[in-house]
């Protein structure tokens, strides 16, 4: 077996121009860092399609992303320990910018997308969704990837970035992988490190939700109303959980009264539990690869 590389950990547009004139494909998997192996999921499906390219991953916590109330602040941060488990997982580089560098002085453009990015989190967190297409945006022009690989757990943001790449014709694949679990049943995140490991087990009550709607659906329930209280039901069991919203909706991101055929209808949760914003989701029609990868 050999021996794990060290990803070059560059810090400027130049930089990452030079590394990569005459890569060939490139690979793209952004990130605001602290990497979990939800993120070594993606950074192994971009070495694995891209052998002999180059695979990219950014670090960049946004800030125009995050609300005035919320956790920039806080937000876990861990380099070093992002470069291991980026170099473990197969990448080339880490693309490491500061604000500055994204954002610089006189810096006054924002990309929106309408439709898919008002419900559900758009509606939860205002400009939320214009930061994270003003910045992928600006990331997809600087590493120019033949693909970009993004986790299914923000399955509202995979759509709104498929939306803009479409809208704008950017040449650029983007790749959605499936979400990736603990033992439990909770999907990774990097704001799962604010919690303790009971309180972990306590959070998965979100995915046992979506499982419970899932599970009326193939009971041959079609209503959305009673879909979603099939989870509402289990959520009300815990005192902890404190719902932004929980939502059967189709392809679109739009709820309908009833449920029609679409391999793309998910069930969509957020929540706040012990101080902590979660989001989760499953598709509605149960599949083999319904609950993501566990670790």
């Amino acid at each position: 077996m050999g021996a794990i590389k060290t990803p070059i950990l560059i810090t400027s547009t130049e930089e990452l121009r030079t590394a990569l004139t005459g890569a060939g494909e490139i690979g793209f998997v952004p990130t605001m860092g602290y990497l979990h192996e939800g993120h070594a999921t993606l950074i192994r499906r971009a070495r694995q399609d891209h052998p002999g390219g180059r695979v990219v991953v950014s670090v960049f916590i946004n800030p125009m992303q995050f609300g005035p109330s919320e956790d920039l602040s806080r937000y876990p941060r861990n380099l070093e320990g992002d470069l291991q488990v980026a170099g473990q997982a197969g990448a080339d580089i880490v693309f490491h910018p500061n604000a500055a560098q994204m954002y610089p002085e006189g810096f006054s453009t924002r990309v929106s997308v309408s439709g898919v990015s008002e419900p559900l989190d758009g509606a939860a967190r205002p400009g939320h969704f214009t930061g994270v297409t003003t910045v992928v945006l600006k990331l997809l022009n600087m590493v120019r990837p033949d693909r970009a690989y993004f986790g299914e757990k923000d399955w509202q943001q995979l759509a709104v970035v498929r939306r803009m790449v479409t809208d704008l014709n950017v040449p650029v694949q983007v790749v959605g992988v499936p979400t990736v679990r603990d033992p439990s049943g909770l999907a990774l995140s990097s704001r799962n490190s604010y919690l303790s490991d009971e309180q972990k087990a306590r959070a998965a009550v979100l995915a046992r939700a979506l499982r419970a709607v899932q599970a009326a659906f193939a009971a041959g329930e079609r209503h959305t109303q009673a879909l979603q209280q099939a989870g509402l039901d289990i959520l009300a069991a815990d005192s902890e959980v404190t719902l932004d919203y929980l939502s059967v909706v189709n392809s679109h991101l739009q709820e309908t009264e009833l449920v029609s055929p679409d391999p793309l209808n998910r069930v969509l949760v957020a929540a706040r539990m012990f101080g902590v914003r979660l989001i989760d989701n499953l598709p509605l029609d149960q599949g083999p690869d319904d609950i993501g990868r566990n670790v």
